[in-house]
């Protein structure tokens, strides 16, 4: 028998999925669907409100949807049973803009009370009482007025005219759930010129920031990865920027950089670099001059950089640590052998091998970097030059109360990290080997 009809005569494997692997994938995306419903919520659900609101004009009072406010009050002092008294109801638009339709109060009249005299909107039916107003302007208010006499009931009674709460009804347009949409957000932020500052800013803080911890990691990863006595005690003190609060370590740096009592003025001062104290944090930038061209220092920028930095090497340091602690060993020794330096030893043979956890941890730390709010809001409060977007987001949504213009910032954060992540991920050093 020739080979071609030993082939021909082998089975071969099946081709495609058999009916119960199909039921088996399909009872397992039935009972993971719960799981994928709830992260699909936890993390699709603010992304696309997000989306919403940017193009809507949401101001922060619209959070509230325009209603009708009402406030029920007794006038008068009846003291005996046939005294007069005045039920009066304060209402008002909640909304300086929207006007709300089809505007009914209904409402129960206390035991004890009869009513004498009704205001034109209302009509009793009994004890019910319903007040049909209709369409009310903005920043409208009314007050309505039922007269009557009490009996021996009312007075008996603990604020009877509190027995029942009065319910207003009402149609108005709220801004959060219609269907009418605007680019007027992006327009304005893009115009503004303040943004495409903020915007350099934000990549200038992001990318120094990112780099001064990851070389800060390296360096003391490179350091703490040889044996000595003292070395664990070194890399557990090497995590206490990351591991403090960020607003304990924030007012420490804040106390220490003060221009008037700080540490670091201080020192300067005394040993002569510097002749008056430098206000680190408030002050914008330092001119100084290069072959007679002016040029500025963005100091308070500068500075934050320098705490990024100082605040979250230790996560880079863990990472790098862990990697280098995981290369083979052999390769050095025959380095070593052939005459090799420890610098040429780290930049052809331990670099290589970091790449990829660099390329990780770099691409974490710009996106995490570039969303960061509270460390810039701690030291600066976004001034002196460093206003980024997310301070922007902030500024725009609670400062100014302009939601939709803050969502629409968040928005081109949310899209300059997403294109950065696909071309960095596309273009990313590899580990050797891998």
């Amino acid at each position: 028998m020739s080979a071609q009809d030993t082939q021909s005569l082998s089975p071969s494997p099946p081709k495609g999925i058999g009916p119960m692997q199909r039921r088996e994938m399909w009872l397992a995306y039935l009972m993971l669907a719960p799981t994928f419903a709830i992260i699909l919520m936890i993390v699709a659900g603010p992304l696309l409100a997000n989306f919403w609101i940017s193009v809507k004009p949401v101001q922060l009072a619209d959070l509230r949807p325009p209603t009708v406010l009402v406030n029920e009050r007794l006038r008068g002092s009846p003291e005996a049973a046939g005294d007069a008294a005045t039920l009066e109801y304060r209402l008002r638009n909640s909304s300086q803009e929207e006007e709300i339709r089809n505007v009914v109060l209904k409402d129960e009249i206390p035991s004890g009370f009869t009513v004498t005299q009704l205001p034109a909107p209302c009509v009793l039916d009994g004890s019910a009482l319903t007040c049909t107003i209709g369409t009310v302007e903005p920043k409208w208010r009314e007050r309505l007025k039922i007269e009557g006499t009490v009996s021996e009931t009312f007075l008996a009674a603990n604020r009877p005219e509190r027995q029942s709460t009065p319910v207003v009804s009402g149609e108005a347009n709220n801004v959060l759930t219609n269907f009418d949409f605007t680019f007027e957000n992006f327009s304005r932020i893009f115009n503004a010129e303040e943004f495409w500052s903020v915007l350099r800013v934000t990549f200038y803080y992001t990318i120094f920031g990112t780099g001064g911890a990851l070389v800060l990691g390296l360096f003391a990863a490179q350091l703490l990865n040889t044996t000595f006595k003292g070395r664990g005690f070194l890399r557990g003190l090497f995590l206490f920027p990351y591991v403090s609060p960020v607003i304990a370590v924030a007012f420490t740096w804040v106390v220490l950089f003060d221009p008037f009592s700080g540490t670091v003025n201080a020192i300067l001062t005394k040993m002569g670099v510097v002749s008056d104290p430098i206000n680190f944090f408030g002050q914008r930038a330092i001119e100084y001059s290069i072959f007679g061209i002016q040029m500025e220092f963005p100091l308070a920028l500068t500075t934050v950089i320098a705490f990024e930095a100082w605040r979250y090497f230790p996560l880079s340091f863990l990472f790098i640590l862990a990697r280098m602690q995981s290369i083979n060993t052999d390769m050095f020794e025959a380095a070593e052998m052939d005459g090799a330096t420890p610098l040429q030893q780290f930049w052809y043979l331990s670099l290589p091998q970091l790449m990829g956890i660099l390329s990780v941890l770099f691409l974490l730390r710009f996106i995490w970097t570039f969303n960061k709010f509270d460390d810039i809001f701690l030291l600066t409060g976004g001034n002196a030059g460093t206003r980024t977007l997310t301070v922007d987001v902030y500024e725009q949504g609670f400062a100014l109360s302009n939601l939709g213009a803050g969502a629409a910032v968040a928005v081109v954060v949310f899209v300059v990290l997403v294109t950065f992540a696909t071309i960095f991920i596309r273009f990313s050093p590899k580990e050797e080997g891998l």
